[in-house]
Formats: structure tokens, sequence, C-alpha cells
């Protein structure tokens, strides 16, 4: 605000000191000034706005392009004097139904914000002042199409080796439990190697990655691994299953709807360094959890097992699926095959639907993650990442043992 002149309080306080609101709510509070001497003003305006901008350069605010979700303004006290002493206005604005989250990357800001102004006469300074908000959309992961079911890739990779003298293959296989996760949740993630060649392969690495798109005149696409681990590589000729888990930190939901500027995406990459193979595993990050019994309920009876694969268990995932090297669109296998020899039956993994390290609930207006989030953020309001994941690729603290989280998740 600078040098405050005649003022020496000129502030915005919303009731309750609330900072979180959902779409449709209501925004309110009071513009508290207090000032040292008689000040004669033309008017006295508060103004709400939401808008995103968007730009080429790592954090500039002279926004290329920009689009704006609402904006009202109210004029609380026409040309007048403020006489020396305290002065309260209040003020109330509607939240439009329609917005996107509040966000805040390196190109680009979804922001929500009110602002006051004191129009002084023409030769007298005058006086602005702004306090932001955050707008929270929840996104129920439920709502979104084929989210429930594992997300699974593979990829085959004929390479050469010993100066081009020798040719192996190796076969990738990954699957992680769910496609949908809120923050704190665990990724399971269960990866298969199996090595055709003479030589060693290259640690499996699966990192946890968002991508954030700013939509300027030439795309801006930010790329950030968030979570790294990796697994020992797999010895000649040898077959190998990598289980693994990720805690998902806190993040921003990756639905953008609303926002035509900025479109966000997380998904699990998993590679091989040596030979160099890699594929995505596409995933949603959310605000409620996905919920698993209703697609335990919708689910097919299961199917009884061809007599070509009696000796394949739902749960032996390279027992059931060794005999397609090929790639597959993320989803579970059908259990109804197009042609034999032998159906597939569908892997039954167990999803965790509770939080193991989801921080306790702080407000009833919002996620307890989101929560954390915004109590470990302060003053930055709406940053990318928290400050505990914004220096390291890794977790600060290790995921439990696979078989931990399963029995304490039953």
């Amino acid at each position: 605000m600078g040098n405050m002149g005649k003022l020496q309080e000129f502030d915005i306080t919303f009731k309750d000191n609330k900072v979180v609101y959902s779409p449709g709510d209501a925004v309110s509070g009071t513009l508290k000034i207090t000032t040292a001497q008689a000040l004669l003003f033309k008017d006295i305006k508060v103004n709400c706005r939401g808008f995103c901008g968007v730009t080429g350069k790592m954090d500039d605010t002279a926004w290329t392009v920009e689009e704006q979700y609402f904006s009202s303004t109210l004029s609380v006290a026409d040309k007048g004097t403020l006489k020396e002493g305290d002065h309260s206005f209040p003020f109330k604005f509607l939240i439009p139904a329609s917005l996107p989250t509040s966000f805040e990357g390196n190109y680009g800001k979804i922001m929500y914000r009110v602002r006051a102004f004191i129009d002084t006469s023409r030769f007298s300074k005058d006086y602005k002042t702004e306090k932001p908000f955050y707008l929270l959309r929840i996104l129920d992961l439920n709502e979104v199409p084929d989210i429930h079911g594992p997300s699974s890739s593979s990829v085959t990779k004929t390479f050469t080796y010993l100066l081009g003298v020798k040719t192996g293959t190796v076969v990738l296989k990954a699957q992680s439990d769910m496609k949908g996760y809120t923050p704190g949740q665990v990724i399971k993630l269960t990866t298969e190697i199996d090595n055709r060649s003479g030589k060693t392969t290259g640690t499996v690495v699966a990192r946890l990655m968002q991508k954030v798109t700013y939509q300027t005149k030439k795309p801006t696409i930010d790329l950030r691994t968030l979570v790294q681990v990796e697994g020992a590589g797999v010895k000649a000729d040898k077959q190998a299953e990598w289980k693994e888990q990720i805690i998902v930190p806190p993040l921003r939901q990756s639905s953008m709807v609303d926002c035509g500027l900025i479109n966000m995406e997380y998904f699990i990459k998993i590679s091989l360094k040596s030979p160099v193979v890699s594929f995505l595993l596409p995933i949603h990050i959310g605000n409620i959890s996905v919920d698993t019994t209703s697609a335990q309920r919708s689910r097919p009876p299961p199917q009884t097992p061809d007599p070509l694969c009696s000796s394949a268990k739902p749960t032996e995932l390279e027992n059931s699926s060794r005999s397609e090297p090929s790639s597959h669109n993320q989803g579970p296998p059908t259990t109804t095959p197009a042609r034999r020899p032998a159906p597939k039956p569908a892997p039954r993994i167990r999803v965790s639907t509770s939080s193991p390290s989801a921080p306790p609930a702080a407000s009833p207006s919002a996620p307890p993650a989101e929560m954390d989030y915004l109590a470990n953020s302060m003053p930055t309001l709406y940053p990318l990442l928290p400050p505990e994941y914004s220096t390291s690729t890794l977790p600060h603290e290790a995921p439990p043992s696979y078989a931990k989280s399963c029995s304490s998740n039953t």
C-alpha cells in the first residue's frame, strides 16, 4: 500500500477471518479506515474480482492473456469527509456458482481478491488496499468418467548390446491400484520387468509428475517431478515384480473446469534407465475419494474359469498377463475375451479408501488436506506445491511397506 499519508489504518477483514470459500458463497467483511486527520474524498469503493492470467515468461505478472470470471464493485461512501478516528464500512459479495479453484504457478495464476479504493480530490493522493482469498471447488472423483479400476499399461523394447552384436527384449508392465486419489492416500504401484536378454537392466524408476499447460500464443508447458522412487534392475533372462508406494502430497485437483487458460494433469511415469524405455499411467487428483464399494457392487459376477487358464489366480498379475506383451490403454482388463485360448480374469486389487497420512480436519468448509495445504503455505496463499515438497523430489518420510499398508487399510 506504500505511504499511508493521512491514514493510520486501511485494511480489509473477512467475516470470521475466513479465507477459504466455495463457488456460490458470499464474501462478506469490513473495510476499516483510521485517519490521523480529516480526509476529503470523492468516493470509497470495494471491488471483488476473480480472474486468470498467463504469460510465457516465468514469474512474470504482465499477463499476455487474461480471462475474467467476475468483477463486482460496491460504493460504500459517497463524496464527503472522513473525520479523524476510526471508520468501518461493511461489504458483501456473492461469488458465482461456476468458478475454477485458486491456483498459482510459474507461468500463470487464478486469483480471487477484494480491493478497496479511496478517490480523493484532484491534487491529493489516492489510496488502495487489497486482500486475496482462496476459492476451493471440490472435485468428487466419483464424478470423473471411467474412474473405477486400476490404471495400467505396458511396453516392449527390443535393443542391442555388446557393441550391437547381440539383441535382446525387455517387457515392462505396470499398474496403479486406482485411477484417482486424494492428498494423503497411498498409490500402490505394481511393476513387472521381463528381461529377455543377456544383460542386466538398469534401475526401474516411478515418478509422480505434474503437467501444467498455459494457453499462451504458443502453449507453455511446466512439467515437474513431485515424488520419485527407484527399484533394482533385473538380471539377464530373469523376471521380477516390483511393488512400491507413493504417498500423494497435498496437491491441487487435476480438474480445471471453467478455466480456459490453464490445464492441469497428473500421471505416473514408469521407466527403465537401461535400455531406455518408459510409459505413462494417467491419474486424477481430487478432494473426495473414489467410492470403491459402489464399484464392487456394479462389477459383473465372476465368470467360471476357463480350463485352459484354471491355474491363474486373479491376484497373480504375472501369470494372468504374461501372454500379452503389447501395450494397452489404462483401465482394468476385460473379463470377456475376444477370442481363445483363455479369458483373462480382472485382477482384484485391494484399494485403500482411507488416508493414512491425511491431516486432521481443520474446518468444515474445506477438506482436511486442503486446509493443511493452506496452513503450511502462508503467507503465499495458493502456491503450486506446499513447502515440504518444493525443494525435493523425494518424500521426507518413507512410505509404509506395501504389506503393512494393505493390512492397515483392510
